[in-house]
């Protein structure tokens, strides 16, 4: 059965792998978001299908992230925004923004941002319904 989300999956990649995976085992575990499909040298996330992967460049050339480039998780809860960040930066991430309402987006947008242990921009949002 193929899910009806407009994309099939992201990917970044990683210079260490096993690292990584600890890394997104963990953040993405504040999210409820597992692993869900590994192989050697990749493993793909998601709630139910793998939508997010890290894994080692195809062509063994250094990962390195892109300018302009951020992933972004459906966080269930301010609860889970909360999480997602502070677990990410007990495992070595760099913040890039507290938890907290983005209101320059829309009222009601809560959101935490960090870099990964690449240097990845990566994002937990939720929707608050307020009043």
């Amino acid at each position: 059965m193929t899910p009806v989300n407009a994309l099939s999956h992201v990917s970044v990649g990683t210079n260490d792998f096993p690292s990584a995976k600890r890394f997104y085992d963990a953040v993405l575990g504040a999210l409820e978001i597992r692993c869900v499909m590994e192989f050697d040298e990749g493993a793909g996330y998601g709630r139910e299908f793998p939508e997010f992967w890290v894994q080692l460049p195809f062509d063994g050339a250094a990962a390195n992230p892109g300018n302009g480039v951020h992933v972004c998780f459906n966080a269930l809860s301010q609860a889970q925004v909360n999480a997602f960040h502070k677990t990410a930066i007990e495992m070595g991430a760099e913040d890039e923004g507290k938890p907290g309402f983005r209101t320059e987006y829309t009222e009601n947008y809560y959101a935490a941002f960090v870099r990964d242990l690449d240097g990845h921009k990566i994002e937990a949002m939720c929707f608050v319904k307020k009043g």
